[in-house]
């Protein structure tokens, strides 16, 4: 089911009863639809991409909600052994919890495992709660676990396939590199950067130097062309020009590409993962 750009195409809309010849649905219909629901009777959503949520982050919402309540539906789905699971509004409903509230407005949907995770992503991306890591992780699991290609993930969470294609990327860095960017300890920009480096050692080495000066993003893209000049291999410096290409080819792609040139003749080497990347490449080339 395509998601579009939002929750809207999501949420079940008020269909017009057919005594109604046309007019708008009434502020008491919509009501109708919202169920008041005992905080007590919803678990989390196992699909939400989030994993980080901390009580400062959510003060201002309990300020908000102990003074004027739930401005927005949280959306959840019965269980078939009773209660409820929640699909979308994870903040809400902690903070919610917080703020005292023993029910919550919501609003009751089926939905299935793979519309639950986009659903959760979507809104996390919305409001900008995950961190980089956090939102590839999200972006792989809809490809690998659902087979789609990324640029069905693209459309449905509303992002550009090349977007999509550079995030998951970040999940090529080492582990420590991950560990700093889910910290805020480096931006998405040096991440990137970083990943122009083939070698994992020679990402951690430039990523230890770097740690504790006040580098941008613009002298971190200097340090790595430096070494990116010379080859994989080790000594022999290699044309800025086929450097240049490999990172647009890699920019477009979304996966790692070496460009081998001699005269006239050449090579392009482009790497993938798994079968589903694999395949992913074979549809972007064909």
């Amino acid at each position: 089911m395509p998601l579009g750009k939002g929750l809207n195409s999501l949420i079940p809309q008020q269909k017009k009863s057919r005594k109604s010849s046309g007019k708008q649905t009434s502020v008491e219909e919509l009501k109708n639809r919202i169920w008041h629901i005992p905080i007590s009777e919803i678990v989390p959503n196992p699909e939400q991409p989030r994993k980080d949520f901390s009580h400062k982050d959510l003060e201002d919402l309990v300020v908000s909600i102990k003074e004027h309540g739930v401005l927005q539906p949280i959306t959840v789905s019965e269980k078939t052994d009773g209660g409820y699971e929640l699909i979308a509004g994870e903040r809400r409903l902690r903070a919610s919890e917080i703020a005292g509230l023993t029910k919550i407005p919501a609003i009751v949907r089926g939905a299935t495992k793979q519309e639950k995770l986009e659903l959760a992503l979507i809104e996390n991306i919305q409001r900008q709660n995950l961190n980089p890591i956090e939102e590839a992780f999200a972006f792989q699991r809809l490809m690998d676990e659902f087979n789609l290609k990324q640029k069905e993930v693209a459309e449905r969470v509303g992002k550009n396939r090349s977007t999509i294609a550079n995030i998951i990327r970040l999940l090529d860095l080492p582990d420590v590199i991950q560990k700093a960017l889910i910290d805020g300890k480096i931006s998405t920009g040096k991440a990137k950067a970083l990943l122009s480096l083939k070698d994992e050692k020679e990402q951690i080495s430039v990523f230890s130097s770097m740690m504790g000066d006040k580098v941008t993003v613009r002298d971190l893209e200097k340090t790595v062309a430096k070494k990116g000049a010379k080859s994989r291999k080790g000594s022999v410096r290699r044309d800025p020009n086929l450097l240049a290409q490999e990172e647009m080819i890699e920019d477009r792609l979304g996966t790692k590409v070496i460009i081998k040139k001699k005269g006239e003749k050449g090579s392009i080497t482009i790497s993938f993962y798994s079968n589903e990347e694999f395949k992913r490449l074979v549809d972007e080339l064909s």
